[in-house]
């Protein structure tokens, strides 16, 4: 597990985000929205997001301006893991994204996904 952690965590977030914007796309949602997503979840805006792309997905969560409060409202099951049992900080964030986009795909409404 730690090899595979460390794996995840050493990929640049360039490496994910086109899988994110696939599987949106594929059940006709949006790169816009995939964008809003992240956004919301990090802070980032989006040219603070553009000139992250690079990093490693630890980095980019590390950095991130402001984690937004409102993501413990995220709960449900990723990769076979419950959300909220997963003690690991940076594994943590990276569910919630993958959570949302999850989401995304579902057909939920941004306002859900958002937690508005």
């Amino acid at each position: 597990m730690a090899e595979t952690k460390h794996r995840i965590y050493s990929m640049p977030f360039s490496k994910v985000y086109p899988h994110y914007i696939a599987k949106a796309e594929k059940k006709g949602r949006t790169k816009a929205e995939v964008d809003e997503i992240i956004l919301w979840l990090t802070g980032y805006n989006q040219k603070q997001f553009e000139a992250q792309l690079n990093k490693d997905i630890e980095t980019f969560i590390a950095e991130a301006p402001c984690l937004n409060p409102s993501r413990d409202l995220i709960k449900g099951v990723i990769c076979g893991v419950r959300i909220e049992e997963i003690k690991e900080p940076t594994m943590r964030e990276i569910r919630y994204l993958d959570k949302l986009i999850d989401e995304l795909a579902k057909g939920r409404p941004m306002e859900k996904i958002l937690r508005k």
